[in-house]
């Protein structure tokens, strides 16, 4: 072969392979697959969804079932004020917690009049640590409708978020959720997906690390340490909501899977759905009930949020743990609520 050709046909191969490699601003390019930016591919496959016979799970984690998930992308953190604001500067959105809540029902209506007027303005719900406490059952002791917070100003309207661009974004309601991830180009997880990737392939595992919980000084998420609500230790490093990434990811790359804050899904919540399944065969991409049931608050549309949030502790909710699941008001904002985004193959 002539010794040019050859020459020829080897830089011809070797372009191939840099350009194979290539980096470019927005992902990679690897075996044909394209990386979007800030988020890990999960390969699809088969688990078990839901809780282990373990002394911290609630009857709505069971029974387990076998769930088959696709492939999907899924950001490596939750979603924070730097890309929330993104959004905002691009589109002028406003968010539900700085509107004016605007009653069609007339029985509301009368409800709200006089000393509920307040709760009308623009406004969400902080929580505030009290002195003392003589139940945990009260949650009023320690939320508190605060007129003014948004995810601009997340304890109040004196509050801001100056320093704060790497903290996850809060105070966003489900619908505030939807709209981002639409002009983004991505989606709410559903339940099923969020749970697979927070077990970052470990299988039947209470936690996205493992089996085990540390107090020992070695904390892997970031919860509520001491005595809830009064009493913060900041033994895992943090009292309040912490910036996104500060502790070990899972198995396949995610941050924050547990703790911090918690995450909204695309699910309606039922606290019985779980029992709709045929444990002997296999549920494919599961995507929720028809509807939310929540017997506590049967008017207010609930979504399910999962993960925990750093007001979670073993004496009041162990939330953070992969198989946890709670319902979130569809139209409400409160300070420890965030959420991340997945997107299609």
């Amino acid at each position: 072969m002539n010794s040019n050709l050859n020459i020829k046909i080897r830089l011809f191969f070797f372009i191939l392979v840099v350009l194979s490699c290539k980096t470019k601003s927005d992902g990679i390019i690897k075996n044909d697959i394209k990386f979007p930016s800030n988020m890990k591919f999960v390969k699809g496959g088969v688990f078990n969804m839901g809780a282990d016979r373990d002394e911290l799970a609630l009857r709505r984690e069971f029974p387990k079932h076998k769930v088959k998930v696709n492939s999907f992308w899924i950001d490596i953190h939750e979603v924070t004020n730097n890309e929330f604001n993104a959004f905002v500067n691009a589109t002028g959105y406003e968010t539900i917690a700085e509107k004016k809540v605007k009653l069609d029902n007339h029985k509301l209506i009368e409800n709200y009049k006089d000393s509920n007027i307040r709760f009308l303005n623009p406004g969400s719900l902080v929580f505030i640590s009290p002195k003392i406490i003589t139940n945990l059952t009260d949650i009023s002791k320690w939320w508190f409708w605060v007129e003014g917070a948004n995810w601009k100003h997340p304890s109040g309207p004196n509050s801001n978020i100056d320093t704060m661009g790497n903290y996850p974004v809060v105070h966003v309601t489900y619908v505030d959720a939807v709209n981002y991830a639409k002009w983004c180009g991505k989606r709410l997880p559903t339940e099923a997906e969020w749970e697979y990737a927070a077990r970052g392939g470990l299988e039947n595992k209470c936690y996205p690390w493992g089996e085990k919980f540390t107090d020992d000084g070695n904390f892997q998420c970031n919860i509520w340490t001491g005595t809830f609500p009064i009493i913060n230790t900041k033994k895992d490093g943090f009292e309040g909501v912490a910036p996104v990434m500060q502790y070990s990811e899972n198995g396949y790359g995610l941050f924050d899977m547990a703790g911090n804050v918690w995450e909204i899904c695309s699910d309606w919540y039922d606290g019985d759905y779980y029992k709709s399944f045929n444990k002997y065969s296999v549920s494919v991409n599961p995507k929720g009930p028809k509807t939310w049931k929540y017997k506590l608050e049967p008017d207010d549309p609930k979504r399910v949020m999962r993960g925990g949030s750093f007001l979670c502790n073993k004496s009041y909710c162990s939330s953070y743990r992969v198989s946890a699941r709670m319902p979130n008001s569809q139209n409400t904002s409160t300070s420890h609520t965030g959420f991340r985004c997945v997107k299609d193959i």
